[in-house]
């Protein structure tokens, strides 16, 4: 079967992978000059399953507030980019900020997160990737005690799940993070996550675009995506810039972009871009670096060490499609890495970078079938692409190939929200 995946970050390069494997003829096609160059290129650097949870949860409209109000926020709204569209989206938000929700969600993004985990075990096992992988587990921060109290919630779900924890005073953080110990009157305690890994998302996605070309996959760049053409209840051709693309099946891996495209098609999906910034440090003292991922439950901000530099990611910005590098937001990821490891990189030198990340109301992606029998969706992950990217693909490329999903589907598809 002849499958056009329409997107080249990670999910539509996971995408065509597994898809290549099951035995089809895939294109890529991107309007970007190479794979991974949005919102792939700079994320925090984490594959988190056990962080696998939903931004709407109970107490989140009050944070908010609090946020707000915060010099360094993690939070942010650009009130000149607040339209019909922003506000229908928080409002579906705020509908998914009750304890019955926010569990049935959890369960779900949980459900996919650890599915994801095992199939980067297995790529890692098959294919000889090199992307800064380390499997070290996250540390997440408590400045306080009062946020190690609030966490005792957040274990008792990691316990439902049956994930891995260690719960840590300052000493033990020291322990899995010796450059902490440089700053001990920072931090109070935190919570271990050992099984989270960390890595170059951007690398790992050009490396296994490689190992996709070596399985016939074609990629179309520099390729604008115009219109999506129906005829007879189903999708008959995709229009770009450059000429008509035909399939078999149309796998929509877009990103924040798959709402505009599948509006033309009659399909309406609550997906919102979440703007995110990261700065890229090379290492100056090794020591005085992290060794895997820190997130500084504070200010929202993770740390995370790549071979020979330092990827620092925070913020959520409602900013709609604004892709403009505000400086101001800069000083809320690089306070953290100075404050948390100072001198571990240069920060005079960093890349500072923004992307856009596709959130649903509900914090689950949406993935599989359509209405439209022959069209396919692997969009919505939020802050958790890279988490999630080989389980949501594996996922659907064995729904497109009519083969039985190796987890449960419930809740997965668009169809929750009918």
């Amino acid at each position: 079967m002849k499958v056009l995946v329409l997107g080249s970050g990670v999910v539509g390069v996971t995408s065509a992978w597994y898809l290549a494997k099951a035995g089809h003829a895939v294109t890529v096609v991107d309007r970007q000059e190479d794979v991974a160059l949005e919102t792939s290129y700079a994320n925090a650097g984490q594959i988190s399953p056990g962080y696998s949870a939903p931004w709407a949860a109970p107490g989140i409209p009050l944070k908010a507030v609090k946020w707000l109000m915060q010099d360094l926020s993690p939070f942010s709204i650009n009130a000149k980019e607040l339209d019909a569209e922003t506000m229908a989206w928080m409002t579906q938000m705020l509908a998914n900020c009750t304890e019955k929700s926010y569990h049935k969600n959890k369960a779900r993004m949980m459900r996919l997160a650890e599915y994801s985990r095992d199939c980067f075990k297995g790529i890692r096992s098959e294919l000889d990737l090199h992307y800064d992988g380390r499997q070290k587990g996250t540390l997440q921060l408590f400045r306080t005690n009062k946020q190690i109290e609030a966490s005792k919630k957040d274990i008792s779900v990691l316990k439902e799940c049956g994930v891995d924890y260690q719960e840590l005073d300052r000493d033990g953080c020291i322990k899995y993070e010796p450059a902490l110990g440089h700053v001990p009157e920072k931090f109070v305690g935190g919570l271990r996550l050992p099984g989270d890994e960390t890595g170059d998302c951007y690398k790992f996605t050009n490396g296994l675009a490689d190992e996709c070309k070596k399985l016939g996959v074609e990629f179309v760049m520099n390729t604008e995506i115009q219109d999506l053409k129906m005829s007879k209840g189903q999708i008959e051709r995709v229009v770009t810039n450059k000429g008509n693309y035909t399939a078999d099946a149309y796998l929509v891996a877009l990103g924040s972009y798959s709402k505009a495209m599948l509006k033309q098609v009659g399909l309406d999906i609550p997906v919102y871009p979440i703007k995110g910034y990261s700065l890229t440090l090379p290492i100056k003292d090794a020591e005085r670096a992290p060794q895997s991922t820190v997130m500084d439950e504070t200010f929202k901000v993770a740390v995370t060490r790549f071979d020979d530099r330092i990827r620092v990611g925070g913020t959520a910005e409602i900013a709609s499609y604004n892709t403009e590098l505000l400086e101001k937001r800069r000083a809320n990821v690089e306070f953290v890495v100075k404050d948390l490891f100072n001198g571990g990189g240069d920060v005079e030198t960093a890349e500072f970078w923004t992307g856009l990340r596709p959130m649903t109301p509900d914090g689950t992606p949406i993935l599989g079938e359509t209405k439209i029998d022959n069209l396919f969706l692997n969009t919505g992950h939020g802050t958790l692409g890279w988490t999630m990217s080989l389980g949501s693909a594996k996922y659907v490329a064995d729904v497109i190939s009519s083969t039985q999903p190796e987890i449960e589907s419930e809740g997965l598809s668009i169809a929750r929200y009918n």
